[in-house]
Order: C-alpha cells, then sequence, then structure tokens
C-alpha cells in the first residue's frame, strides 16, 4: 500500500533535460567543435555535472573552461525558459494524488532555488509536504540519500513510498532506497534501459494510483 509519492524533477515534472541538452551541445560546439551525442549526454542526467564534463574532458584531450561553459549555458538557456512547461499529464497525477491523501515530496540532484522557482511559477509547490535537494546531501542521485531524507521528514517508510522517475541515476537511488518506482521517461531519455525493478510507463496517466494506494499493484 502506498502512502507517499516523491516526485524527481529535472526531466519528471518539467522537461528542463531536452533544453539543456540544445543549449549545452550548441556552447560545446561554438567553443571547442566538440559534437555531443545525446546517449552520451544522458550519462549525466539525474546527478552531478562533473561526470558529463569529465567524459568530455577525456574526448577532448584537455580539460575545458567548466565556469565558462556552465555561464554560456545558463544564459543560453534563461533565453529560452519561457518555452518551458509541465510535461504532459504529470499536473493530473499530483492532483490526483492530493485528492487520494498521498504524501508528496520533491527529491532533486538539481538546488533549492531552480526547483522551487518552477515550483512556484507553475503554482503546484503547494502540493508537497517537503523538498529535498542537493543542498540535503552529500551525495546526490544515484545514490539514495535524497530519498531518504524526504521520506524521513514525511515519516513513511520506504516500501510504502513510490518515486516518479525519468532517469536511470534517479531511478537507481529510489530503488537503493527501498522505494517503489515509475518511470516515464522524456525525450532525452527515452532510449535508456532502467533496473528490472522499475516500472516503465508511456505517460503518466499510465500509472495505476488507485490500485497502488489500495494495495493491489505491483511497485
Amino acid at each position: 500500500m502506498i502512502k507517499a509519492v516523491i516526485f524527481d524533477f529535472d526531466g519528471t515534472i518539467v522537461d528542463t533535460e531536452s533544453l539543456w541538452y540544445e543549449v549545452f551541445k550548441q556552447v560545446l560546439f561554438e567553443d571547442y567543435e566538440f559534437e555531443l551525442h545525446l546517449e552520451d549526454f544522458a550519462k549525466g542526467i539525474g546527478t552531478t555535472d562533473d561526470i558529463l564534463f569529465d567524459y568530455i574532458d577525456s574526448k577532448l584531450g584537455i580539460q575545458m573552461n567548466r565556469e565558462s561553459i556552465q555561464e554560456k549555458t545558463e544564459k543560453a538557456f534563461q533565453s529560452q525558459r519561457d518555452i518551458l512547461i509541465l510535461r504532459e499529464g504529470i499536473q493530473d497525477l499530483i492532483e490526483k494524488c492530493t485528492e487520494k491523501g498521498l504524501k508528496l515530496g520533491v527529491a532533486s540532484s538539481s538546488g533549492r532555488v531552480w526547483v522551487k522557482h518552477y515550483l512556484d511559477h507553475f503554482g503546484i509547490e503547494g502540493h508537497f509536504q517537503t523538498i529535498k535537494t542537493k543542498e540535503d546531501v552529500e551525495k546526490v542521485k544515484p545514490d539514495p540519500a535524497l530519498y531518504i531524507k524526504a521520506l524521513e521528514e514525511i515519516g513513511v517508510e520506504p516500501e510504502e513510498s513510490l518515486a516518479i522517475e525519468d532517469s536511470v541515476n534517479g531511478s537507481l537511488a529510489a530503488v537503493q532506497a527501498g522505494m517503489h518506482c515509475a518511470a516515464v521517461p522524456n525525450d532525452v531519455t527515452h532510449f535508456l534501459s532502467f533496473h528490472e525493478k522499475v516500472l516503465r510507463y508511456k505517460a503518466f496517466s499510465e500509472i495505476p494510483i488507485d490500485e497502488l494506494v489500495m494495495g493491489k499493484g505491483k511497485g
């Protein structure tokens, strides 16, 4: 029986990842003539940027100016962020979980200011009893700390909770935390292979919340 649902943020609630990939790829090519393929970008989704930067450095054979790349990418992203919208079906799922009396939370490897900005912008922050971000833990996903912290705060056991994810790193964090996990991949994670314990869906509307709340679904 599910008593709580903890949502990932980037790529799950808002598909920031697709836009970030496009602007990051452009900045890298302009500065280093480096062609960043989606499969390589996806390896760093849901965790720290260092994994992706280390990979690019190894391919370039030099250490790129990470601060400069991040600043340029951030500037390009911010100039286009108005096109971002909630992922289709996510608000309906959040509202349905609220109506069912479930405790809700967010667990994100991103920063608190970033996450809260978008939750407030889309008017959904009030649905969540806890918001855990990279400032709350020593290690982000795939380490389970973010999920463990969120569950501790709302007082629900891992086996009584469901994580909603879009990435491999995020879903591994949920599995290692002892949670059930449902993944709805987006445009930059759809080709990835997920852990066997992760239930994969094409749309948020497919997640059987009614069955899970009643203890009839497998999670």
